[in-house]
């Protein structure tokens, strides 16, 4: 069984996708030390940052006891999970066809869950300019990917045969719902299955984590924040 002497060092914002890696290292019993990303203020650009995370984007990790006892970074949340689900052996089936089932559904939730109802946020929250057909359009592709999931949840307990990092994936941005126009009730399997997952006393903890208060942004209303996170090029 793998152990862990050192903490893994978490580059985190307070975001669904940071809320993977905090969810998965509690939920292993690992250790860990958070480095809070000030994503509001532009640090994910700094040169640092740049270096273990080169699109720029949070959570990322750097693991002091990495491959052959060398400290390895890994960028990108779904990486992420898949790189501590090995290491340790755990949430992370080691049946081939266990595993399929795992990765159809974690690459489902980084290629379409995240970004498209990213993009609902984005047209119904942060826009300056209201557009009917953005909102409309991200709108009805967030309900789409509710009702997909919904329908897979149907008669199972978790997204992927037992509890892995598909369920971790996906419950930080399912917390969203209401957020996202999304009447829960319309999908009675999704509820069912985000009551449990919510309930869980790892994701409790790591949904608890919240920004210090002196490095918070209030992103929905400030537009020097708003510049950095969506002006760049």
């Amino acid at each position: 069984m793998t152990t862990q002497n050192r903490p893994v060092e978490v580059y985190y914002a307070a975001t669904p996708n940071g809320h993977k890696a905090t969810i998965m290292l509690e939920e292993l019993g690992v250790p860990y030390e958070l480095h809070f990303i000030r994503i509001g203020r532009g640090d994910q650009f700094k040169p640092d940052f740049l270096k273990i995370s080169p699109n720029n984007k949070i959570p990322a990790i750097v693991d002091p006891e990495g491959p052959g006892g060398a400290p390895i970074s890994v960028f990108e949340s779904g990486a992420i999970l898949k790189y501590l689900g090995l290491k340790f052996g755990k949430l992370y089936p080691t049946d081939m066809r266990a595993q399929v089932a795992v990765d159809e559904w974690l690459f489902w939730q980084v290629g379409s869950f995240g970004p498209m109802l990213g993009q609902n946020h984005h047209f119904n929250l942060y826009a300056p300019e209201k557009i009917p057909y953005a909102i409309k359009r991200y709108l009805d592709e967030t309900h789409r990917l509710y009702g997909v999931l919904d329908r897979r949840l149907r008669g199972r307990e978790y997204i992927a045969g037992d509890y892995s990092i598909a369920d971790i994936a996906s419950i930080g941005w399912a917390n969203g719902y209401a957020r996202q126009g999304i009447d829960i009730s319309e999908f009675p399997d999704f509820a069912a299955w985000h009551a449990r997952i919510n309930a869980r006393p790892a994701v409790k903890r790591a949904l608890a984590i919240v920004t210090p208060l002196h490095q918070e942004t209030d992103t929905a209303n400030d537009r020097e924040a708003q510049k950095v996170l969506f002006g760049q090029r």
